[in-house]
């Protein structure tokens, strides 16, 4: 569990990780390059790749060169089981617990399983649950299934447990890639306060305060995709990772930083 292991104590030394989505979709090629190669540099503790629905085939080739250009570990977080990759060091290993879709539960894992034993990848057991965001999301859509509700915490909580004593690793609440609205900050809360597992909040998270917002609130890794997309921008970076670092230090303080 070496990747698993990089992020607790990444967790522990840091308050939060910092990790940024990489979708084979959208990135472009040039862009993608000079980010990888300066990443680590501008305090991003991982690197994602994946997608709800690939339309091209550049998903190798973008890990790949994602691989190439960093120190930094790269997890796939998969949308299908034909998303494994030799050159990525782990994968999230997601069973989606808010839905009741078989495949998605399981199904898919039986298919992905074979691949991921033949490439050493380190797999990483992810309870993962869509909370609802005012929108349809891709992962909704193509999952068939039904987001948690916002304002039902006593639910989010009772899946969140049983992803605990199922035995995953890491809990991820999603609201989706290009949310209107992300995972509220009390659902956040809740959650943490009543389970163990390291707390993963990503989808709609457009602004360093608001990456801030969720670590205060109890996330413990946070994940940017839509917003750096095609950007690449370092100082857009390097404010959500100052965010991200500060946030539980800022907590423990009284001290509420403001990020432009």
């Amino acid at each position: 569990m070496k990747i698993y292991n990089y992020l607790l104590n990444t967790i522990e030394k840091r308050g939060a990780a910092f990790c940024v989505l990489i979708d084979p979709d959208k990135s472009h090629r040039k862009k993608l390059r000079e980010f990888a190669r300066s990443n680590a540099s501008l305090g991003v503790d991982a690197v994602l790749v994946g997608s709800s629905l690939l339309m091209n085939n550049a998903f190798e080739k973008t890990v790949k060169l994602v691989k190439s250009c960093t120190d930094n570990p790269v997890i796939l977080f998969p949308g299908s089981p034909k998303q494994v990759s030799h050159y990525a060091d782990a994968i999230l290993f997601i069973s989606l617990i808010s839905g009741r879709n078989a495949n998605f539960l399981f199904g898919d894992h039986v298919i992905a399983a074979p691949a991921i034993k033949e490439f050493a990848i380190e797999p990483i057991p992810t309870g993962y649950m869509l909370i609802e965001s005012g929108g349809i999301s891709t992962t909704q859509y193509i999952s068939d299934t039904r987001p948690i509700p916002r304002e039902k915490l006593e639910i989010a909580i009772a899946h969140a447990l049983a992803a605990e004593y199922l035995g995953f690793k890491l809990l991820y609440l999603e609201a989706g890639s290009g949310a209107p609205q992300t995972v509220p900050n009390e659902m956040i809360t809740a959650v943490k306060r009543e389970c163990s597992l390291p707390l993963i909040v990503g989808g709609g998270i457009t602004k360093p305060e608001t990456a801030y917002e969720k670590v205060q609130a109890g996330a413990d890794i946070i994940i940017v995709g839509n917003a750096l997309e095609n950007k690449w921008d370092k100082q857009i970076v390097q404010a959500f990772s100052d965010a991200v670092h500060s946030a539980r230090k800022s907590s423990s303080t009284g001290i509420r930083k403001k990020w432009k």
